[in-house]
């Protein structure tokens, strides 16, 4: 990168809030309904969103970035992507928190954010991938201070029925967070309650 990574990110983030903002503005203003202009400028801001999120996410990948992107609060920006109607959005935010979180910085930051509870919400997606990020951030977000909220009975519940998954990637990545962060109780207790209850987190799309 010509510029220095400090600036470069902060370059990033001023475009995506720029982007943001656009669109905010885009939304609000009144638009004829022969006006299809504006409409192909909105969906243009929509893409431009998406590769700039896209962007800080591989960026979280290199720990070289890592305080730089606390300093530019990227943290929050992907806990708030999160909520997006967006799954594009919402693939591209969970998959930087995914990357951030190997930093101990970083995972506290996210728990203390109360940064758990969204990304569990992430496992009802039907795009594969964000279900995929979702679970590996559990993963690394898990604790001894952490585990009752990253490994609580609904959590449980959706990794057996992940494990049955005709995706063998996320039918494996579940059994090792069964085997690896549960205990055998409480994999009995959710394998019991779910013979007796309907789950409502479906499995995601192929």
């Amino acid at each position: 990168m010509e510029l220095g990574r400090l600036e470069y990110l902060q370059a990033l983030v001023t475009e995506f809030q720029a982007t943001e903002s656009a669109g905010t503005a885009a939304a609000a203003a009144p638009q004829p309904r022969a006006e299809l202009p504006r409409a192909h400028r909105r969906f243009s801001v929509a893409e431009a969103k998406e590769q700039v999120l896209a962007n800080l996410a591989n960026f979280a990948y290199d720990p070289r970035n890592y305080e730089h992107l606390r300093q530019l609060q990227v943290l929050d920006l992907f806990l708030d992507m999160l909520s997006e109607s967006s799954d594009t959005l919402v693939e591209f935010a969970i998959g930087g928190l995914c990357n951030l979180c190997l930093d101990k910085t970083n995972k506290d930051y996210i728990l203390e954010a109360n940064g758990v509870e969204p990304i569990i919400n992430c496992l009802s997606s039907a795009n594969e991938e964000t279900v995929m990020s979702a679970v590996t951030t559990l993963m690394y977000l898990t604790t001894p201070q952490s585990r009752q909220q990253t490994t609580a009975l609904p959590v449980v519940e959706c990794m057996l029925r992940f494990s049955l998954s005709a995706s063998r990637r996320l039918s494996n990545l579940a059994t090792v967070f069964l085997e690896d962060y549960c205990t055998p109780l409480q994999v009995e207790e959710a394998r019991s309650l779910s013979k007796h209850t309907a789950v409502g987190i479906p499995l995601p799309k192929d």
